[in-house]
C-alpha cells in the first residue's frame, strides 16, 4: 500500500489534468496534455538528462555546503556564548534580506557557471539547518545537564553525549526543510543567469513556445525534489532511530 498510494495520487492528478483540458478546451501552448508532455520527455530525454544532471549537482553541492555551514554555526553558537552574541544578529539580518534578491549579485560575482547556483542553494539551506539545530541544542533537558556536571563531565563530553543526541531530532527537521527548499535556490539562480540546468531549459523552452518541453523539465525537477526529500527523510530516520514516532489518533 505504501508504494500503491503515490501511484494512485499521480494517476488521479493526471486524470484531473486531462479533464481540465477536455472541459475547458485550453490550447496546448497554454496547457499541454499529459500525452504531449510524456512525448516531449521521451523525444528530448537526452537534452533533459544533461540539464537535469547540472541542476542535481547544484542542489547536492548546495545541500552539502549549507548543511555543513549550518551545523557548524549552530555548534559554535551553542558552545561559545560570546560568539553567539555576535553571530545571532548576523543570522537574523541575513534573513531580513530576501535571498532571491541576492541572485543577480551572486551571478555578477561568481559568474554564470556552477558557483552562483551552489551559493544560492547554500544560502537558502543555511538558515533552516542552523535555526533548527541550534534550537535543539539549547533545549536539552536541564536535568540531564545538571547530572552530568555533578558527575564532573567536561563541556566536550556533555556536548558529545548529551546535547548532540538530544538535538539530532531538531536537526532532522531542519534537514527535511532544507531538502524541500534546496531546488528553489538552484532553479532561481538558473533563471537569473546560467548556461545550463533545468531552469535554463525551461526559460528557453518558454521563449520558443515549446511548452511541452517546459512541462517535461518541470516534471523532472519535481521528481528530483521529491526523491531528494524522501532520501533525506530516510537518512534522518535512521540517524534518530531511537526516537519513536507518535501515531496519529483515529478519532
Amino acid at each position: 500500500m505504501t508504494v500503491l498510494r503515490p501511484l494512485l495520487i499521480a494517476a488521479g492528478l493526471i486524470v484531473i489534468w486531462q479533464s481540465i483540458i477536455v472541459i475547458t478546451g485550453v490550447q496546448f501552448f497554454i496547457l499541454p496534455s499529459p500525452a504531449r508532455v510524456a512525448s516531449a520527455l521521451v523525444d528530448r530525454h537526452d537534452v533533459i538528462a544533461v540539464h537535469a544532471l547540472i541542476t542535481l549537482s547544484e542542489i547536492l553541492l548546495g545541500l552539502l555546503l549549507g548543511s555543513i555551514l549550518g551545523t557548524a554555526s549552530a555548534l559554535i553558537m551553542g558552545y561559545f556564548r560570546s560568539v553567539r552574541q555576535w553571530l545571532m544578529p548576523v543570522l537574523v539580518i541575513s534573513q531580513a534580506v530576501p535571498v532571491f534578491a541576492l541572485a543577480p549579485i551572486l551571478v555578477l560575482w561568481l559568474g554564470y557557471g556552477l558557483g552562483s547556483k551552489v551559493a544560492m542553494a547554500t544560502l537558502i539551506i543555511y538558515f533552516p539547518v542552523t535555526a533548527a539545530f541550534y534550537d535543539g541544542l539549547r533545549r536539552t533537558n536541564l536535568g540531564h545537564l545538571e547530572l552530568a556536571r555533578t558527575m564532573g563531565a567536561s563541556r566536550w563530553s556533555i556536548l558529545r553525549h548529551i546535547r548532540l543526541p538530544a538535538a539530532l531530532p531538531s536537526l532532522a527537521s531542519g534537514m527535511r526543510v532544507a531538502a524541500a527548499v534546496a531546488p528553489i535556490g538552484a532553479v532561481v539562480g538558473e533563471w537569473v543567469g546560467s548556461s545550463g540546468g533545468l531552469g535554463y531549459l525551461m526559460l528557453h523552452a518558454n521563449g520558443r513556445m515549446q511548452i511541452d518541453v517546459m512541462f517535461a523539465a518541470l516534471f523532472v525537477l519535481a521528481v528530483i525534489a521529491i526523491a531528494l526529500y524522501f532520501l533525506v527523510d530516510a537518512v534522518m530516520r535512521r540517524l534518530v532511530h531511537w526516537q519513536p514516532e507518535t501515531k496519529p489518533s483515529n478519532d
